[in-house]
């Protein structure tokens, strides 16, 4: 769920790091049962704080004119995944699919995306997930009804 909303592997763990920081030192002594929403909770305040604070970066690149699409993207051959036995042309499908339903995700708004990720992704039921996102219940249920319809509209053409 944060390299989806951060697009960036070292936000992402930075973000769960940060997170599971906080769950051992605020909930340690709270029953097991209770840590995954309390989990989630803590794992989507720090990506709202990790937007404000991208936010507030963004200006001050744009007032410098840096550009992070110049910082070095690694090896291509590394980031590659391994075929294995499918068709090229399954393959070439399923990647475009892919990146199509990233985009879309990306393109949520932040509360639909992560009641599409907690509910879909991680597999919490509608209670866990209104703890977790700190809304209703009856919140949680919309928000996911129209992330799924809007991709489903926008992935017709995948399915």
């Amino acid at each position: 769920m944060a390299m989806i909303a951060t697009g960036e592997q070292a936000d992402a763990l930075d973000i769960v790091q940060e997170a599971m920081l906080k769950l051992v030192r605020s909930y340690a002594r709270k029953p097991k049962t209770e840590w995954p929403a309390l989990f989630h909770r803590i794992v989507q305040n720090a990506i709202t704080d990790w937007f404000r604070r991208e936010k507030i970066r963004r200006r001050w690149r744009q007032w410098f004119h840096r550009d992070s699409d110049d910082e070095d993207q690694g090896d291509a051959l590394e980031q590659v995944e391994q075929a294995g036995t499918h068709q090229p042309d399954d393959m070439v499908k399923q990647e475009y699919a892919i990146k199509k339903l990233d985009e879309l995700l990306n393109k949520l708004p932040i509360r639909q995306q992560q009641a599409f990720l907690l509910r879909q992704w991680e597999g919490l039921n509608v209670a866990d997930t209104a703890k977790a996102m700190g809304i209703s219940e009856g919140s949680v249920k919309t928000h996911y009804s129209r992330a799924v319809h809007r991709l489903r509209e926008q992935l017709e053409e995948h399915v």
